[in-house]
């Protein structure tokens, strides 16, 4: 069977087959569903897209090798998805290696439908299928070894890659894997007990460390093709806006400058390496029709969204009375508002592809292997399968790459060219020309009763949408869920509960952002709730304890949070702390952050407790470095993040303008992880969203001050 273009389904659910002196395995489950997953917009739901599937390798000389359908970004899939093969399998696992599978409907993620990486899906996603493909391999070659001694299958038991009988008698699986690879595929391998996995659950280095180290990961900037030209794209500055004309005399007089060419997204200068192509886009004479954007700016866009939330939106949530019930009691009421964000990843946006008249390779880092073979065969016109998608390595992700933007500029300047094309974004193209974290602007308001707890909340939220443009089918009713998240979903026992949703475009291009609208609502609500504890005169933690008297789980990593933190203990002088707990992604996360002020009335984070429950665990170090990392990432927007507008323009261009959060200003963090036996939640994500409230709540306790917009801002008193 091929590892590369279409795989048919018969070809997939054919038997093992002979690969050289290797076995080849190949399982198909039937996908399953998520409520609003973008997957809903990807076919009919009675008839589910090709999902979930795994291929395993097993060579003659022991080596296991996993296809690995999702893309590494630094989240650890790399690893975590081998892990959970190699379990079943009974694998050596030091003799375990991955590679990146091909763009192909096989390695589609069962809770999109589609092959790409982001919703903290990748192992949810996974575990299933991965685990039925190392269990299906082990059945194989145990019938293999049972056969060869004429023994019975069930008297033989596997370990560290080796068959074994009671007689003495074993089989390595490099032994087996021809006899092995004329046997059918099992359709119902049994999985192991929970209690009897010696892999997963367990501590492991990561199997892309080493290749990271020494230099050999390759990323998608690294890729280098013979006869390849480097190109930069000059795009209108404002968004919306389109070329009108350009005069490339003076680019094309740049020392190695090749060719200039237009392109959807502007105008593509072409040249024998990145700078020439730098210097070209520099002197290139533009002119653009700048469209009716132009004139935003964040003020106007915030007046905007301020009048579109008293409309009438979508309901994302009702119970109870909802708002009739805000009159029953003492009345809180509060406006929240949050910025746009870019992404920002280490590595910029880029891409390589060689379109030729009988199919195109595209080299790229990508989220969403679909829709970068999708995109290209668009514009190719050529087949899905003759588009061959090389999944590189990934600088950082965090939802930007799941975008196509950058494969459409490489393909459009490879097919003008006749050439391989490696378009490469500078910072300032990433911020300036991003799909943005979207602005929003929220009326909340809640009624207290006579003992302080609330009777009923209203959250009224308006903003652009995400889905409309990504999975537009995905919209129900006017509503975007993902600009409810963190919000219509909380697990506070409140009795009149009310969530409503105002779509508002404002000309901004926006798109997932890690967490996305968890990241924005999980600081609204969790400040909100925490303004409400101290008009009720309660503490916060123990205010938020009690509304969770029915969701023991985020009960659990409250109290674990709280407890590790030391909370209600005395603190050193001049310390604060805050506490917020968000669900996202199927896990819950718990957050206590310890905060000093300066005396310029700047922030240090000293400290932050981290709880989390995610259910069953693959790694722990992954889980571990994946708090931490969104952790960083959010108190870098908590602290710092904003882009603004003016004359529909970012005004931010590079680090200097578009703050991160350096080494010095990064706290202690410690990670808890509640042992679980739940189905597997996100990991990716759900550490992000408690980080701003947490913050927000401990500047708060030090200066009587509720900072209801981000990034946090205080001025000398």
């Amino acid at each position: 069977m091929s590892t590369t273009g279409t795989v048919t389904r018969r070809d997939f659910l054919r038997a093992g087959t002979v690969a050289g002196a290797g076995l080849v395995i190949a399982i198909y489950l039937p996908g399953c569903s998520r409520r609003d997953a973008p997957a809903a917009a990807a076919g009919n739901a009675a008839d589910p897209p090709f999902a979930p599937n795994a291929f395993l390798r097993i060579g003659a000389d022991d080596s296991v090798t996993v296809l690995v359908g999702y893309s590494e970004m630094g989240q650890g899939v790399a690893t975590s998805i081998p892990m959970l093969v190699a379990e079943e399998l009974d694998a050596d696992w030091s003799k375990v290696t991955m590679e990146f599978a091909p763009a192909d409907k096989a390695y589609a993620n069962p809770l999109f439908g589609a092959q790409g990486t982001g919703g903290s899906t990748a192992v949810r996603g996974a575990w299933k299928p991965m685990s039925m493909a190392g269990a299906a391999a082990r059945e194989m070659l145990v019938a293999a070894a049972a056969a060869t001694w004429g023994v019975d299958a069930a008297s033989c038991s596997t370990k560290n890659g080796t068959v074994t009988h009671p007689s003495g008698k074993s089989l390595r699986y490099g032994q087996l894997v021809a006899k092995a690879a004329t046997l059918p595929v099992p359709q119902a391998p049994t999985l192991k007990d929970p209690k009897n996995r010696w892999l997963v659950g367990t501590p492991r280095k990561r199997l892309d460390s080493p290749a990271k180290t020494n230099g050999v990961a390759k990323f998608g900037i690294d890729t280098r093709l013979p006869g390849m030209l480097v190109a930069t794209v000059a795009r209108c500055p404002v968004f919306g806006g389109k070329l009108v004309r350009f005069d490339d005399t003076k680019a094309k007089a740049v020392p190695g400058v090749k060719r200039v060419v237009p392109i959807s997204s502007g105008v593509a200068i072409l040249a024998d390496g990145f700078w020439p192509a730098k210097q070209g886009r520099d002197a290139l004479a533009v002119t653009w029709d700048e469209g009716a954007t132009a004139g935003a700016s964040s003020e106007s866009i915030s007046r905007e969204l301020a009048r579109a939330v008293h409309q009438k939106g979508a309901v994302a949530r009702h119970d109870g009375a909802g708002e009739a019930a805000l009159g029953r009691g003492r009345r809180v009421n509060a406006v929240y508002e949050v910025p746009f964000l870019a992404h920002a990843t280490m590595e910029p946006m880029n891409c390589t592809a060689d379109v030729r008249a009988d199919g195109c390779d595209v080299w790229v880092p990508t989220q969403f292997q679909t829709k970068a073979q999708g995109t290209a065969a668009a514009i190719t016109g050529l087949p899905p399968e003759k588009v061959k998608v090389h999944t590189t390595f990934l600088g950082g992700g965090f939802g930007r790459r799941s975008e196509a933007d950058f494969v459409a500029e490489a393909v459009e300047a490879s097919k003008a060219a006749g050439a391989p094309v490696k378009v490469v974004w500078t910072r300032e193209d990433d911020i300036r020309h991003d799909f943005y974290r979207p602005a929003t602007y929220n009326v909340l308001s809640a009624s207290l009763g006579a003992d302080g707890m609330p009777i009923a909340y209203s959250h009224h939220v308006a903003g652009p949408s995400i889905m409309s443009r990504v999975f537009p089918d995905s919209i129900r009713n006017g509503l975007d869920s993902t600009n409810v998240d963190g919000s219509a979903d909380v697990a506070y026992d409140i009795p009149n509960f009310h969530v409503e949703y105002v779509r508002h475009e404002v000309g901004v291009p926006v798109g997932f952002w890690r967490s996305v609208g968890d990241s924005q609502n999980g600081f609204i609500t969790e400040s909100f709730i925490d303004e409400l504890a101290h008009a009720a005169g309660k503490d916060p933690y123990e205010f938020r304890k009690a509304l969770l008297a029915k969701a023991p789980r985020q009960r659990g990593v409250l109290d674990l949070a709280a407890q590790k933190a030391g909370w209600g203990t005395p603190l050193p002088a001049g310390r604060f702390r805050g506490i917020a707990m968000v669900d996202s992604y199927g896990s819950h996360v718990a957050e206590v952050a310890e905060i000093s002020m300066g005396a310029d009335q700047s922030v240090t984070v000293h400290r932050v407790v981290c709880a989390v429950d995610c259910g069953s665990v693959v790694n722990p170090l992954t889980i571990e470095a994946q708090m931490q990392s969104a952790i960083v990432y959010g108190l870098t927007a908590a602290l710092y993040g904003e882009i603004t507008i003016s004359k529909g323009r970012v005004t931010q261009g590079n680090f200097d303008s578009y703050k991160m959060l350096r080494m010095s200003e990064m706290p202690l963090i410690e990670v808890h992880i509640v042992p679980s036996t739940e189905a597997p939640g996100g990991v990716g994500e759900p550490g992000l969203p408690p980080i701003a409230p947490a913050v927000a709540n401990a500047v708060f306790a030090a200066t009587g001050k509720r900072f209801r917009t981000l990034p946090i801002r205080l001025t000398v008193a």
